[in-house]
């Protein structure tokens, strides 16, 4: 029996890695002698580097780059099949790597992940995969692209800064110093929502608030990021205000996309390309996958959503683990999940759910494993 372990990480307790040892432990116990495989999930977000390198044996690339405030972060990329750099913007621009007393949207600022574009640029990769969940940014991208040559300017022809608050003074763009190598890179954004970059569902009203922005600030910066989009849209002739996907991240999605020739790709199909998931899938018996919480966000292209879709390409049943379940959930039957168990035993705390994670969820795998072998024996 052969079953390939691909959970996401349950965030605030347990990595995609230890979920997947917690899962196959339980595994070897009730299916003694079967093979497994682990392909620790990640989908843009915190993780997806290491997840990646870990699966791949690929290796990590430390650089000092500009954090959001202006600060010097230590950062690592990774490097994967010996020809693909993997840049996770939550490594440099992060929202968890500002404390909360210290963050001003209008002044942050997305240069330390164009630093890390060009670092990898400059070591001769030409393939980039790059990770923008988890930011703590909301300036259009404009930061990454200056660190990439790109200069944003002024009616007087003045160079601007790069962070939220010159959105709104940006008249003229000009690309003549855009870093060479970009002609012929081959950029994939790993991309994991839909929202465009302007309007009451765009980058800053949707996820402003949650990066510290108040009404007045999320206001500005609207204002800043629609006339920024009319350059954009006057230089190049792309769209940013309402293509799918170019509000991720503070909108340096669509930056990527418009300036330097990235491609917007679900985060999850990324990585499972990346891993070769779907070849693994052709002599597999059954596939476990699992997250924090199933709901109707997780049948928008997110993981479980993702891997349920692949498997039910090869026809190979799918089970996932959960740590709650909510409105919309049951709608990943349809996606190609055929069982959902949730790993809690008893009414609890979320906080005592968090802290006891990795026992929890390996006898929740225990219970839904001693299901299939009931399975098993029926059929």
């Amino acid at each position: 029996m052969k079953i390939i372990l691909a959970p996401d990480s349950f965030k605030g307790s347990l990595t995609s890695m230890e979920a997947a040892e917690r899962i196959e432990a339980a595994a070897k116990r009730i299916f003694p002698g079967c093979e497994t495989v682990r392909f620790p999930i990640a989908d843009g977000g915190e993780g997806t580097v290491e997840a990646l390198v870990n699966a791949t044996g690929g290796e990590l690339r430390t650089v000092r780059v500009t954090g959001s405030m202006g600060d010097a972060v230590t950062a690592s990329y990774g490097v994967i099949h010996g020809d693909t750099a993997v840049i996770e913007m939550a490594q440099a621009n992060g929202l968890t790597l500002t404390p909360q007393k210290e963050r001003d949207l209008l002044r942050a600022g997305s240069r330390g992940t164009g630093e890390m574009i060009r670092e990898a640029l400059d070591a001769g990769y030409r393939k980039l995969i790059i990770a923008v969940g988890g930011s703590g940014t909301n300036d259009g991208g404009i930061g990454a692209m200056a660190a990439l040559g790109v200069d944003f300017m002024d009616r007087k022809g003045r160079v601007l800064g790069a962070s939220g608050r010159d959105l709104g003074e940006i008249a003229d763009i000009c690309t003549d110093r855009l870093h060479p190598a970009l002609a012929e890179a081959r950029l994939t954004v790993m991309c994991d929502v839909d929202n465009p970059l302007v309007g009451p569902s765009g980058a800053t009203y949707v996820y402003g608030p949650q990066k510290g922005g108040d009404r007045e600030c999320l206001d500005i910066l609207e204002a800043g990021m629609k006339t920024y989009a009319d350059v954009v849209e006057r230089k190049t002739g792309i769209s940013l205000h309402d293509m799918p996907g170019a509000g991720a991240a503070g909108g340096i999605s669509g930056a990527l996309a418009a300036l330097a020739g990235a491609e917007l790709k679900s985060g999850i199909s990324v990585v499972l390309e990346a891993y070769g998931f779907e070849e693994s899938l052709k002599d597999a018996d059954l596939v476990v996958t699992g997250e924090g919480r199933l709901d109707s966000q997780s049948v928008r292209g997110k993981v479980l959503c993702g891997i349920g879709e692949a498997c039910k390409r090869h026809g190979v049943p799918a089970a996932a683990l959960v740590g709650g379940i909510g409105p919309g959930g049951r709608a990943i039957y349809e996606a190609g999940i055929r069982s959902v168990m949730v790993i809690v035993d008893g009414v609890m705390e979320l906080s005592e759910a968090v802290r006891d994670a990795g026992p929890l969820l390996e006898d929740a795998a225990e219970r839904m494993f001693r299901m299939i072998r009931i399975g098993k024996a029926l059929g």
